[in-house]
């Protein structure tokens, strides 16, 4: 039976973050180690997770661009040498391409798949022989309210993280007999700065998605890291192939 007094400890885990640099996945990072996880942050832009590992303090860091599939392994390899074992994968990269289909070319659509899908999927793969090796391995995926509903010019982003929660789903009943559980968490509209970038033209837009929101706010990324610790943790040793919305309620108030 699990230690009820800290039933969402991390103790013994190395928890690896991609996009730890900064928003979710920096959010991740720190409550993961705050909750006792050793901690891998990565991510493509070496200056941004410099500052990470700065604020976050004692957290390995490790830049590598996740659209190199091809090197997977090789970096799950050199993860495994210098910092040991991955026993939880956060797969949280991220990018979006916010255009009308009429201008969205197919490289702009390509480029969303290849940083949330492609990469995680290539990861997941590199990763998995060393999360069935430990005790309790699982694996995350960073899905979204677009993963459900139709939001207009983000057709790479909503396909992507549709995506994600198929490839969820399937992964968790492949995995379970390796040991491995495999959830993901679909944040509602939260304030980071990919939201602040993508919104900072439209301030009427922000004020039409907070009065849509039932808990009437934004999200933090610390929300969403403690669910993802949640996920992570003995507490939900019995859960798999869940799709977690923390979102305020706005994806069942459409």
């Amino acid at each position: 039976m699990a230690d009820l007094a800290s039933p969402f400890g991390l103790s013994g885990h190395h928890a690896l973050i991609t996009g730890g640099g900064s928003g979710i996945g920096l959010a991740a990072a720190r409550c993961m180690r705050d909750a006792g996880a050793a901690v891998t942050i990565v991510g493509s832009d070496a200056a941004k997770l410099s500052r990470a590992k700065a604020e976050l303090g004692d957290v390995s860091a490790v830049a590598f661009d996740v659209t190199a599939v091809d090197a997977a392994e090789d970096f799950a390899a050199r993860v495994a040498d210098r910092h040991g074992p991955v026993s939880v994968l956060v797969n949280n990269a991220g990018n979006t391409v916010k255009k009308p289909l009429d201008a969205m070319t197919p490289a702009d659509f390509q480029s969303v798949l290849d940083v949330h899908v492609s990469g995680a999927f290539a990861l997941t793969r590199a990763f998995l022989p060393q999360i069935a090796a430990q005790d309790a391995g699982s694996v995350l995926f960073t899905a979204s309210m677009a993963s459900f509903l139709g939001i207009p010019e983000i057709a790479g982003y909503s396909a992507a993280k549709a995506a994600l929660v198929g490839l969820t789903r399937s992964l968790a009943t492949e995995l379970a007999p390796r040991g491995v559980r495999v959830n993901a968490v679909a944040p509602g509209w939260i304030d980071t700065p990919l939201f602040r970038s993508a919104s900072a033209k439209d301030p009427a837009r922000v004020d039409r998605i907070n009065r849509r929101i039932p808990m009437g706010r934004f999200g933090t990324p610390e929300e969403i890291g403690l669910a993802m610790v949640y996920l992570a943790s003995p507490a939900a040793a019995y859960v798999t192939g869940q799709v977690l919305a923390v979102d305020g309620g706005a994806l069942h108030a459409f």
